[in-house]
């Protein structure tokens, strides 16, 4: 088989929301977005439900009725992006919850779906999405008597236990939700392990469901194995790859590999990325180009038929490291083109 293999643990993903569930004394949901961080919410949103998650964030809400399809009745589905121009329909088919960030989002959701759930974003210092707190102040008692299900918030620095903005976030947050009665969110994976004053009623842990940071003793989701096309003795001074970008200092061994950037794989990552073999680290050189990578395999006492780049030995946040970014973008990235294979047990 030419293309490489992503496998997917989804007992592992359940294995991680019931570890996240543990860590707190209050309601856990699931963040779904992006197509399950790029893992297929097909199969991620149904093993999230069987572990014991009720509700679900997604971006926007075209991903919530995909996600309705595989869930069914039931399930809690909320919209970060809260309820949009051309969204009514899809909210009401799909019984979504938008959370509103705004006054004009409010008022477009109750003129359009009277009566219909909502939840509330706040703006507590990030600057992205929700009511700032002028805005909110002059609307609070307004949104309050349409009876919100939930009023969030986001962290900007969770990933940095020890940053003033998450302390600095969270009294603007007790601040703008003194008094009410809704059930309250603040924390994602990052507000989980800040403790319990982040908690409030309902956290909503992301990347860290997939094996991602900052939970790090989260049990590994997937595993990339890509095959090897070719192999190759190359001589000292010879070069490969695109713009002679590498020259052999002596003689090496070379496999290539049968992935690249179409795939997802970050060119940036380049000759700082290493994948595996049973344990052993082999090196990339030269360039990532569309659909190739060459892997100085000269250490290892066997040709190998593939090659992990994520797994056991490389989780996807070292990936990461490698190109200069986060286990987000990689996950996200992951390309249509490899053998998904997901596993059960």
């Amino acid at each position: 088989m030419t293309s490489a293999t992503l496998t997917i643990d989804l007992s592992a993903l359940a294995a991680n929301w019931r570890a996240l569930d543990c860590a707190t004394e209050v309601e856990t949901a699931a963040v779904v977005k992006a197509d399950a961080y790029g893992l297929g919410i097909a199969k991620a949103g149904p093993a999230l439900a069987a572990a014991g998650a009720r509700q679900f964030f997604v971006a926007m809400a075209s991903e919530g009725v995909a996600l309705r399809r595989v869930l069914g009745p039931g399930p809690a589905i909320s919209v970060f992006s809260g309820h949009m121009a051309g969204d009514a329909d899809l909210i009401r088919a799909a019984d979504l919850t938008p959370m509103i960030n705004s006054v004009d989002q409010l008022l477009m959701h109750v003129e359009a779906l009277p009566g219909h759930p909502f939840g509330l974003q706040l703006d507590s210092g990030m600057n992205r999405l929700g009511m700032e707190p002028a805005e909110w102040s002059a609307l609070r008692d307004i949104a309050l008597a349409q009876r919100p299900t939930l009023v969030m918030s986001h962290l900007a620095c969770a990933d940095t236990p020890e940053h003033p903005m998450n302390a600095q976030q969270l009294q603007v947050f007790e601040e703008m939700t003194a008094g009410i009665d809704a059930p309250r969110s603040l924390a994602a994976t990052g507000g989980i392990f800040l403790g319990q004053d982040y908690h409030f009623d309902l956290t909503r842990p992301g990347v860290g469901l997939y094996g991602g940071l900052p939970f790090v003793d989260a049990t590994p989701v997937i595993a990339l194995d890509i095959p090897v096309i070719q192999v190759r003795d190359l001589l000292a001074g010879e070069t490969v790859g695109y713009a002679n970008a590498y020259t052999a200092a002596k003689d090496k061994r070379v496999a290539t590999i049968a992935a690249g950037y179409a795939d997802g794989l970050i060119r940036a990552m380049g000759a700082n990325a290493t994948l595996t073999h049973e344990g052993a680290k082999v090196p990339v050189i030269g360039r990532v180009s569309m659909d190739l990578i060459t892997v100085d395999i000269s250490a290892l006492a066997t040709t190998p038929d593939n090659l992990q780049l994520i797994g056991l030995h490389q989780s996807v946040d070292s990936v990461a490291a490698f190109a200069g970014t986060i286990g987000y973008e990689i996950l996200t990235s992951l390309g249509a083109r490899y053998d998904r294979v997901y596993l059960t047990s």
